[in-house]
C-alpha cells in the first residue's frame, strides 16, 4: 500500500498551519473519536478505579533509542566493549533479564507498538516516519497511558516520541498528562548543519528542530531549538524531570506511571562536558556510558522516595543498533545479524528487563518476550480494561512474571516494513518472506534502513538458537516449519477483514 503525492501535500500543509476547513474538520472528527473510545474505556474501568489505583504499583518505563544486545554489560557489552554500564546491570540483576525480547525493526514502529499493543502497521505507522508525511499516531488509537489514566495514575513522558509531530499525536493528547522532549528523532539536529556544508536551501516550510513541552488539555510550546549544543544536554533534563516527577509523588496516594525515552545513544552522540571521552571506544561509548548514568539517577530517585517496593522498572531498547553507515558512532548487535530498520535478529532483537522487588524473581529467562505484552501485562496488574473493539497482539505475561508458569504466552511474532510482511519468528525458528540484500560497499555497506528485500519462491528458515548469525539456510530440511509460519500469517490476514490497516509509509514508492 502506498499513499499519493496529493496526500503528502495536503498533510504537510497541516504542518504549516494551513486554514484548510477539509483537514480542520478532519482534525476535529479523530478528536471526537478519541474522546468516544477513551469514554468507553473509563466507562468499563470506572468501578475499578476505587477499587485498584490506591496502592497499586507505580511504572517507570524506561525507552534507550538504538541501542543494540551486545551494547550493555550483562548481555556481553559493556566492560568488554571499553564503555560500562554498571547501573543498567545491576537493575537486570535485581529484576527478570530477557535474552529473547523482541521488538519492531525501527524507532516508530517499536514505538508504536509498545504505546498501543499493536502491531505497528495496524496504525499506519511501520516505517520510521518523516514530518509532512499523512502518517502519525490517530486519535482514535488507544494508548498504554490512556489505559492507565482509567485507573486514575499520574501519568508523565519525558523525551524521544517520534509518532508524529502534530497536536493531535503528541503525548499530552495521547494520555500523558506532561511531556517534555523532542516531538520526532536526533537525526534532525543533522540537517542545518549539512544544508549549510553544502550550500543547499532547506525546503520551503521547513520547520527547525526544537524541544517542545506540553500539558494536557494545552498547547505546544517551543522551548528551544533542538541542535548539537542542545543534544548533549537533553538526556541530562529528562533525567531532571525524571527525578523531579518522582520526588513529587514520594508521599502521594496516586500512583504514577513514568515514561522516559531516552535519546542515546542514536547519532549523532555528543555528551555532556562529564562524559565527553569518558569511555575507550569514543563517542558511542561515551554516550553509553552517559546513559548508564542517568538511567541510575532515575533509580537512584525512586530508593531516596521510599518508592522501590512498590515500584515496577522496566528498562528496554527500541530496535537494534545503527551500525554500519555511522561507523564508529555504532553499536553491536552481540551474537545476532542484522541492524536497525532490517527484519533480521539483530534489528529486532535486543535488551529487556523487569524489576519488581516481592513480586518477579530476579533471574535470567530466554522465554519470548514483546514490546507489544507490556500494556496488557499493565493492565492486568492495575485492574484496568484493554479495548476491545479491534485486534490486540500483545498477550498477557503476568502469571509468567510472578513465576505462576514457567512458559511465556508467546511463541510467535510477525515482522513488517513499511505495507511488507517479511518474516515469522515461530518459537526458535526465523522464517523469512524476503532475502535481505545490502546497500553500499565498504563502511556504508548495510543491510538496514538502505537495504533492499528482495522477493522470494521459497522462504529462508533459520534455527536461531543453533544459528544466531542465520548463516544456514534450512529450508530443505525444516521445510515443515512453513506451516507454523502460513498458520499465523493467516490467523493475522483474518483480523484485517474487520479492521484493515491504513496506507502504510513508503517515501520511495507513489
Amino acid at each position: 500500500m502506498t499513499y499519493k503525492s496529493s496526500d503528502a501535500a495536503c498533510c504537510h500543509a497541516r504542518m504549516l498551519n494551513s486554514n484548510s476547513l477539509a483537514i480542520t474538520g478532519a482534525l476535529i472528527a479523530m478528536i471526537s473519536r478519541k474522546v468516544a473510545t477513551f469514554y468507553s474505556l473509563l466507562v468499563v474501568s470506572v468501578f475499578a478505579v476505587n477499587a485498584h489505583a490506591q496502592g497499586e504499583p507505580n511504572i517507570v518505563f524506561m525507552m534507550a533509542d538504538n541501542l543494540g544486545y551486545g551494547d550493555v554489560g550483562v548481555y556481553g557489552g559493556g566492560e568488554l566493549r571499553g564503555a560500562p554500564t554498571p547501573r543498567i546491570d545491576s537493575l537486570a540483576r535485581e529484576g527478570l533479564r530477557l535474552t529473547q525480547f523482541l521488538v519492531e525493526p525501527g524507532c516508530t514502529p517499536s514505538r508504536a507498538a509498545t504505546m498501543t499493543a499493536r502491531y505497528s502497521i495496524r496504525s499506519g505507522l511501520s516505517l520510521v516516519i518523516v514530518p509532512g508525511t499523512p502518517n502519525t499516531l490517530a486519535a482514535e488509537e488507544v494508548t498504554m497511558a490512556e489505559v492507565m489514566k482509567t485507573v486514575g495514575y499520574d501519568t508523565a513522558y519525558y523525551g524521544k516520541w517520534h509518532l508524529g509531530s502534530e497536536a493531535a499525536s503528541l503525548p499530552f493528547n495521547q494520555g500523558f498528562d506532561d511531556f517534555y522532549g523532542i516531538p520526532n528523532t536526533t537525526d534532525e539536529t543533522l540537517y542545518i548543519p549539512t544544508s549549510t556544508e553544502n550550500r543547499a536551501p532547506l525546503p520551503d516550510g521547513f520547520l527547525v528542530p526544537q524541544i517542545i513541552r506540553g500539558r494536557a488539555g494545552g498547547e505546544v510550546e517551543n522551548v528551544k531549538a533542538y541542535n548539537f549544543e542542545t543534544r548533549r544536554q537533553i538526556d541530562v533534563e529528562l533525567a531532571d524531570k525524571s527525578v523531579d516527577f518522582i520526588e513529587q509523588h514520594a508521599d502521594s496516594d496516586t500512583p504514577f506511571f513514568l515514561f522516559v525515552a531516552w535519546t542515546r545513544p542514536h547519532y549523532p552522540n555528543f555528551t555532556s562536558p562529564e562524559f565527553e571521552g569518558a569511555s575507550r571506544i569514543g563517542v558511542y561509548g561515551d554516550s553509553l556510558m552517559e546513559l548508564d548514568h542517568n538511567t541510575g539517577r532515575v533509580l537512584d530517585a525512586i530508593d531516596e522516595a521510599g518508592l522501590t517496593d512498590e515500584t515496577i522498572v522496566v528498562f528496554m531498547s527500541d530496535n537494534g543498533p545503527m551500525r554500519t553507515n555511522t561507523w564508529p558512532d555504532s553499536g553491536a548487535a552481540g551474537p545476532f545479524r542484522g541492524e536497525l530498520g532490517d527484519p533480521l535478529e539483530g534489528s529486532i532483537r535486543t535488551i529487556g528487563m523487569i524489576r519488581w522487588p516481592g513480586k518477579i524473581k530476579p533471574g535470567v529467562s530466554n522465554e519470548m518476550f514483546a514490546t507489544m505484552d507490556f500494556m496488557p501485562t499493565f493492565a492486568r496488574i492495575v485492574g484496568a480494561k484493554m479495548p476491545e473493539d479491534r485486534p490486540i497482539d500483545g498477550v498477557d505475561q503476568l502469571d509468567f512474571l510472578l513465576g505462576e508458569q514457567q512458559q511465556s504466552n508467546r511463541e510467535h511474532l510477525i515482522t513488517f516494513t513499511s505495507d511488507q510482511l517479511q518474516a515469522v519468528r515461530w518459537r526458535q525458528f526465523r522464517y523469512y518472506l524476503v532475502d535481505v540484500m545490502p546497500s553500499g560497499i565498504g563502511a556504508s555497506r548495510q543491510e538496514g534502513l538502505a537495504g533492499t528485500y528482495a522477493r522470494l519462491h521459497y522462504p529462508l528458515i533459520y534455527n536461531i538458537e543453533a544459528d544466531p548469525r542465520e548463516e544456514f539456510n534450512i529450508n530443505t530440511t525444516r521445510g515443515w516449519v512453513a506451516g507454523h509460519a502460513m498458520r499465523i500469517i493467516g490467523e493475522y490476514l483474518q483480523t484485517l477483514e474487520d479492521h484493515p490497516n491504513p496506507p502504510a509509509p513508503n517515501l520511495a514508492n507513489f
